[in-house]
């Protein structure tokens, strides 16, 4: 015997695609929407970091001009140096160089704005009051110079140089030295994790922090800034490291690691 549905159940199973379309109908997140809700924004967009690299591979062709000698507020000191170099010849210029290079794509990952003070672009230089005013004019957000020392053999380890409370002529760090400390500090310890370096265990009280006044690209700075050496050029272990590219990455990643800790709070 054929079954007929009651007259409310028909009318519910009339109405049933008229729902389903509806349901269809509603306005759905595109794909782009979605991928762009779920892509978290680079940590440092918005911030300027200026590299500033040690030296110039030119110095040495221009000992004249980097002996020259410039303003630093509180005296006058030579333009710039040549910087040092390993016993087989790599020289610091081409060290700080190139570990610059490694940060500036690093933190540009990042997204961040990289100025750098000098890309071997010029015969010589720039003089280090020069360099505080590019890092100045900039408006960074942090400034780190990068350098390897040239110390006695047996001397190894990192330092990062922090600027002391400075006053005279055109140089006053007042404002810049308690931002430039946390600086250095988040700098310290981001650069022993990445690379496995200690310390310098000849200056600093093993901090790996010093604190100085006669270095015009500090004294002249407005923004926070510090220098960092990287290891000891003229000890044959530390000299292992850094003329190895591998750790020169690490080196790279170190610092920008510490520049991402301050900017990031």
């Amino acid at each position: 015997m054929p079954f007929t549905l009651p007259l409310a159940l028909t009318a519910c199973a009339a109405k049933a695609p008229q729902s389903s379309r509806t349901a269809d109908a509603k306005p759905t997140a595109t794909a782009a929407t979605t991928a762009s809700a779920a892509r978290p924004s680079l940590p440092l967009a918005g911030r300027t970091v200026v590299v500033d690299p040690g030296h110039n591979p030119g110095n040495f062709r221009h000992t004249k001009e980097i002996n020259k000698k410039v303003d630093i507020g509180t005296n006058r000191k030579e333009c710039d140096t040549t910087g040092t170099s390993t016993n087989a010849g790599y020289t610091e210029a081409a060290f700080t160089l190139d570990v610059s290079h490694r940060l500036r794509d690093l933190l540009e990952k990042r997204g961040a704005k990289v100025v750098l003070v000098h890309d071997a672009d010029r015969p010589y230089g720039p003089c280090i009051d020069e360099r505080a005013r590019i890092g100045n004019t900039a408006g960074a957000d942090a400034v780190v110079s990068v350098h390897a020392d040239g110390s006695a053999v047996g001397n190894r380890g990192f330092h990062v140089i922090l600027p002391a409370r400075v006053r005279g002529g055109g140089a006053d760090t007042a404002k810049i030295v308690e931002p430039s400390r946390t600086l250095g500090g988040k700098l310290a310890d981001a650069f022993a994790r990445a690379t496995g370096s200690r310390p310098a265990n000849y200056l600093g009280g093993g901090t790996g922090l010093d604190v100085r006044d006669d270095l015009g690209g500090l004294n002249l700075s407005t923004v926070p800034k510090v220098f960092l050496e990287c290891g000891n050029m003229r000890d044959p272990k530390d000299a292992a490291l850094l003329t190895d590219p591998a750790w020169r990455q690490k080196a790279a990643q170190g610092i920008a690691d510490g520049i991402g800790a301050y900017l990031e709070g």
